[in-house]
């Protein structure tokens, strides 16, 4: 199984249709938090096209109540709070906005992979049998790159993708 890991969009509508692409490919979308706007989330819900996306909230996901409508109206959408802990066919995922939550987390070593965001830098490292990863920033605005994580869960391959604009 392939999951693409996401956070901080932060309505960048240019990098998330470069990504959506890739997006596509995989089997399930997490999203760390900062998509920020309900058309943000329509896009990438849509673009997808059915695929799940599980969302937990960002600092900067402004008008929640909006983008809960939206995330019922997708269909495909798991919005699940400010943390979130689940499984997809027997593989353990934790999820946090906050890079504190989410190395305490990992450091319990009960899941398989956890993720944030929050501070926009790419990381990647084992902590025992969890892969502790934070995608990078889709903006791209802060570190001027927009990066995303590409998982496969068999192989345990990390792809890090990054998004160059055409020119």
């Amino acid at each position: 199984m392939k999951i693409a890991v996401l956070s901080d969009t932060h309505d960048n509508l240019w990098a998330l249709d470069l990504a959506i692409p890739h997006l596509r490919e995989v089997d399930v979308v997490l999203h760390c938090g900062d998509v920020c706007s309900p058309f943000t989330l329509k896009r990438l819900a849509e673009g997808i096209q059915g695929k799940p996306l599980h969302l937990v909230w960002g600092n900067n996901d402004g008008d929640r109540r909006m983008l809960a409508k939206i995330a019922e109206q997708a269909g495909n959408v798991v919005l699940h709070g400010e943390f979130a802990d689940f499984g997809i066919d027997g593989f353990r995922v934790a999820m946090s906005h906050y890079p504190e939550v989410a190395r305490a987390v990992a450091r319990a070593a009960e899941h398989d992979l956890v993720c944030y965001g929050h501070d926009h830098n790419l990381h990647s490292s084992r902590i025992a049998r969890t892969l502790l990863l934070n995608p990078g920033e889709l903006h791209g605005g802060l570190t001027g790159k927009a990066t995303f994580a590409i998982l496969d869960t068999e192989s345990t391959a990390l792809q890090i993708i990054e998004l160059k604009p055409e020119k």
